[in-house]
């Protein structure tokens, strides 16, 4: 109990004082995910937005699959994507495994069908209520599909955060292609991981402390801005 004890005391510490090792490790984390998550929002939420206005054959397999892959294994993601940048895969040769991009390209595979399909169901009630006055107006589908975004930018919020939590709080997929090398692929999950089968519970401790007020800060940040919206503008 003492020993858990000191270990709490010791993450708290670090955290107070900017550890440096613990920053970097966060730091990186965080680069990661929030990049992942820009690029699985550029290509998510367009793709969410052709499924709830296009109708085209394989529309609703397409849907199906995206469902699915919502609760695909990270580390069935990690292992294809290792597959695809080792020395012997398709893209071997621009020798991206084992570095922050790879983990970066693993993310947006897990985050992607989050996005795309969370801001279908957003984009399709939208579409429903406003598709008539689109093609009164003769606004094309471009236009159209920006300002159903922003009309829809405060419940969307909510598939960007559910993004972000799955990005950030990954491990099996980032661990593989990544490799958890000291100072440059090493984020948080992978850390705490290598920590805690090292019995160093302080910097575990420490990491986890980070990870868990990331995710209520974000969590406050997402309410906060809904209800902003919904207050000021009925969105």
């Amino acid at each position: 109990m003492d020993a858990l004890l000191d270990a709490v005391m010791t993450a708290f510490s670090l955290i107070l004082t900017m550890d440096a090792d613990l920053v970097e490790i966060a730091g990186l984390s965080l680069n990661v995910s929030l990049t992942a998550l820009l690029i699985a929002s550029l290509i998510g939420l367009p793709l969410g937005s052709l499924l709830a206005m296009a109708r085209f054959p394989g529309r609703r397999v397409l849907i199906i699959v995206l469902n699915a892959l919502m609760g695909m294994p990270p580390v069935v993601i990690g292992l294809l994507v290792y597959i695809l940048l080792s020395r012997s895969g398709p893209f071997g040769v621009f020798g991206l495994l084992f570095s922050p991009t790879a983990m970066i390209i693993a993310q947006v595979l897990l985050v992607v069908p989050i996005i795309a399909s969370l801001s279908r169901q957003v984009m399709e009630e939208l579409w429903r209520e406003y598709h008539e006055q689109f093609r009164s107006l003769g606004v094309g589908p471009w236009r159209t599909v920006r300002a159903l975004i922003w009309d829809g930018r405060f419940s969307l919020l909510t598939a960007e955060l559910a993004g972000f939590g799955r990005a950030i709080a990954e491990v099996g997929a980032v661990m593989i292609v990544g490799g958890n090398i000291d100072h440059v692929t090493r984020v948080m999950t992978t850390a705490i991981a290598l920590e805690v089968s090292k019995g160093d519970l302080a910097l575990a401790l420490g990491l986890g402390l980070v990870l868990i007020l990331l995710s209520l800060a974000t969590s406050l940040a997402g309410y906060l801005v809904k209800e902003f919206g919904e207050r000021r503008y009925g969105a």
